[in-house]
């Protein structure tokens, strides 16, 4: 490679533009504030004016509705501005680097950095004002008069929702008043629409939250602990090193008026963390507390966990439905706050009803998942949580149990809206379940404990050994769509039991309880950062989730060929433990000496069960010879009283397949079935009504070596087999003629051969003379490639727990 020589090759340079009309440090900005869809960088032959030198390469992205100046820079321009440097290098080193002519005509260097020059012009749209917005943020910030002084604003986004109650603030020049709410404060374009500001600065450096506008100063002086004077005495002396121009750091001296930049809030932040015990601050405290005994105050607060303190805000989504109104969260649930996804991106989750968007959902990106991740290791490391004794987490838990309760129609509303589930199962099972998870956990958080062990030692033996159970830190849960609530309980209620702090991305199609239940556990008094809820895809956050290197555990529950994936990235990430509950092909023999309408009965529910979309469901059903042609008769029989429709109608037996692309997925197993001969008995139709209905269908002539003897459908199709009569272990190795193993079941009145069918059968739950009967108390998980770990019980705890073992000599 040749080595590049500036006087024989030429100076090229990177700049953050992809128009010659954005030059100069400002060229991010001019961007934002020009509302391009684009952005991007340039690398360019150097010249000896306006960066208009012929061009290298260049490379452009999207520009989000709310991005910022911060998110472009760090989610595009400066990776991607590292690798086409590198390029660059590399095609002037093969000589194959073009010169590609740029006009000139526009360039200029006309700064936006001057204060005059940043005032707000009212009568805009909406998005031209957020654009003007956030182009001036940080510097020099975008303006405005209030009540005779400058007031610049920052933090803006466009306001997708109903404009929430606030207060009225007269604003000069704006046809409209702005409305100071929770959430901050609201501003309005001349076409009607609405933005809002996170952040004010007023004219003496000062900054608060948009939110405080009229209660700004009402908060009262703390007195400081002697701990807490020591503290300030060490910030004191940071704050000299760095206004090394300042002879005596006072009460009065203000941090930018005293000629500290913004890299200078880096440094304070950071020296703050590494001299205080890890102190998190956020640049923010920083502008917001700029007078040194402001800054104290705020810095005491948040020792005290004085700042946590601040009531949630909820946007949601209302509708009218099930004779009550449903109010469902839509956004990321990170640190204790509903907020957007970083770049703004959103996704429609649909009711399988009738195919309608219920509402639009954030979509979470890679950074608000490090972002989740990082709130849950504060947590965990810094905050209350892991100081919290035992019986405390559990008196929280027993909170959120009751919370789920008393909020159970709501929830199990939301549930038959978004996975289709029947509301009177919903409201038994998906929901009625996941509180007594919460409940049987929460009395199992002041009972873990080790052991003491005697250890062979020399005489005289003064040696004391014994094991600790330690919560492993952040954990990652990715759960189902099948029981969205019920799957979040059952991993997040060990989890937490144990004291460790979570991450949980619910299915993609199916967001709603989950966020709903992060509301909940806020209303409980659970400590921020503890739960984050962040939905979106499982290639985007769930691979993100799996290859965090600040995760220590991670629990899935979904397909088989998913949970390999997982696998493989968190070994080669950091070797995080992992429980994984998997695909399944559950096998129910039914023999001849069984109580044959009861065996009908459950045999059905073993099938038919939330339409089929059950992890357990028996994939197979082996029905011995003699009572096999009754037993189909009676099935079909009993599938026609079945009445299929909405799920929110109280006599529905069966509602619709959880999303479109399942249902057709669905249509083609039994394609396949019939393909490859299988006598398809009934069903295997989409009900002709809207949404995504289907007839439950059976299967009989089923032979081992066919699709439909192998795969799992998790759909509402029964798959039907017949043994020889006796051959108990014939029937036996065909059930075992599986790679899955999760759970199985038996129906006989012959105690003997239950147990030792029960015994043979390679799954992780059998069931006899019964099926899909699960307790909080009892471990379930699978076998094989049912995957591994167990979920409920006291087993659960232990997936989210590691022993310490401790030797002292005395």
């Amino acid at each position: 490679m040749d080595v590049i020589d500036s006087p024989k090759h030429g100076s090229i340079i990177y700049h953050p533009s992809i128009l010659p009309r954005h030059r100069g440090a400002s060229a991010i900005n001019w961007t934002l504030i020009m509302g391009d869809k684009k952005a991007g960088l340039s690398v360019f032959w150097a010249d000896d004016g306006l960066d208009t030198g012929p061009i290298l390469l260049q490379r452009s992205c999207d520009v989000e509705p709310n991005d910022t100046v911060d998110t472009l820079y760090n989610r595009f321009l400066f990776p991607e501005g590292i690798k086409a440097m590198v390029e660059a290098v590399q095609l002037i080193a093969d000589g194959k680097a073009p010169r590609i002519p740029q006009p000139k005509e526009g360039a200029t260097y006309e700064g936006i950095r001057k204060k005059e020059n940043a005032e707000i012009s009212w009568d805009q749209s909406a998005e031209i004002l957020h654009n003007w917005i956030r182009g001036h943020d940080k510097v020099p910030g975008a303006w405005t008069e209030i009540n005779g002084q400058m007031v610049t604003f920052y933090g803006s986004s466009l306001l997708k929702s109903s404009v929430p109650p606030g207060e009225p603030l007269e604003i000069k020049g704006a046809k409209k008043p702005g409305l100071v709410t929770k959430n901050g404060l609201v501003l309005f374009g001349n076409d009607g629409k609405a933005l809002m500001v996170r952040n004010l600065q007023f004219e003496d450096g000062r900054m608060i939250p948009a939110s405080q506008y009229f209660s700004a100063g009402e908060t009262s002086v703390v007195e400081l602990t002697a701990e807490e004077v020591k503290v300030a005495g060490t910030i004191k002396v940071i704050w000299a090193g760095i206004l090394s121009n300042v002879p005596v750091i006072e009460d009065s001296t203000d941090f930018f008026k005293s000629g500290a930049s913004s890299m200078d809030v880096v440094r304070l932040v950071e020296e703050i963390r590494q001299r205080c015990g890890g102190l998190q601050l956020q640049n923010e405290d920083v502008y917001m507390a700029t007078k040194f005994e402001d800054f104290i105050q705020k810095v005491v607060r948040k020792l005290r966990g004085e700042d946590q303190e601040v009531e949630l805000v909820v946007d949601y989504v209302s509708k009218e439905v099930n004779e009550m109104t449903v109010k469902m969260p839509y956004q990321c649930f990170i640190n204790g706050q509903f907020t957007d996804a970083n770049d703004g991106k959103t996704y429609d989750t649909i009711n399988p009803t009738d195919g309608s968007t219920i509402c639009k959902v954030s979509y979470a990106s890679l950074v608000d998942v490090d972002k989740a991740v990082a709130a849950a290791k504060d947590a965990f490391e810094k905050g209350e949580w892991g100081r919290m004794n035992a019986r405390e987490r559990g008196r929280l838990m027993y909170r959120l149990a009751d919370l789920l309760e008393e909020n159970q129609e709501e929830l199990a509303t939301i549930e038959a809206l978004d996975s289709g589930a029947v509301y009177t199962l919903a409201l038994k099972t998906h929901i009625g379940m996941s509180v007594q998870t919460f409940r049987y956990f929460a009395g199992w958080c002041d009972k873990i404990q080790g052991s003491t062990i005697p250890i062979n030692q020399a005489r005289p033996n003064r040696n004391l050994t014994f094991t600790k159970k330690e919560p492993l830190g952040v954990c990652a849960i990715i759960i189902p769509w099948n029981y969205p609530l019920m799957m979040l309980a059952w991993k997040s209620a060990a989890c937490l039991a144990a004291g460790n702090t979570l991450v949980l991305k619910p299915a993609q199609v199916t967001p709603l309880t989950a966020l709903k239940f992060a509301e909940l556990s806020s209303k409980a008094g659970f400590p921020k950062g503890v739960i984050n809820i962040i939905p979106g895809s499982g290639g985007v956050a769930g691979q993100r989730l799996s290859e965090h290197p600040h995760i220590r555990k991670l629990g899935f529950t979904g397909s088989t060929a998913i949970g390999k994936q997982i696998m493989k990235s968190c070994a080669v990430s950091n070797l995080k433990k992992v429980s994984l509950e998997l695909g399944g092909k559950s096998p129910l023999i039914i023999f001849n000496d069984c109580e044959l309408d009861k065996a009908v009965r459950m045999g059905m529910g073993a099938v038919f069960f939330n339409k089929g979309e059950n992890c357990i469901a028996a994939g197979r059903l082996f029905v011995e010879e003699s009572i096999h042609d009754e037993f189909v008769t009676k099935v079909v029989e009993e599938i026609k009283k079945m009445k299929i429709g909405d799920p929110l109608d109280r006599s529905t037996d069966h509602g619709p397949q959880n999303h479109q692309a399942h249902l057709e997925k669905l249509l083609q197993y039994c394609e396949a079935g019939v393909k490859e001969g299988a006598t398809l008995v009934y069903g295997g139709r989409q009900v002709c009504r809207p949404g995504f209905f289907m007839e439950p269908t059976v299967f009989t002539d089923v032979e081992d070596h066919m699709y439909l003897a192998k795969e799992e459908s998790f759909g509402p199709i029964m798959v039907i087999s017949k043994f020889q009569n006796g051959d108990v272990d014939g029937v036996l190795q065909r059930a075992n003629n599986t790679e899955y193993g999760l759970a199985s079941g038996v129906f006989t009145r012959d105690i003997n051969k239950a147990m030792y069918v029960s015994e043979k059968l390679e799954a992780g739950t059998v069931f006899v003379n019964t099926y899909n009967k699960t307790d909080v108390a009892a471990p379930f998980g699978g076998v094989k490639q049912s995957g591994f770990g167990k979920d409920l019980g006291e087993e659960a705890l232990n997936e989210y727990l590691k022993t310490k073992t401790v030797t002292l000599e005395y």
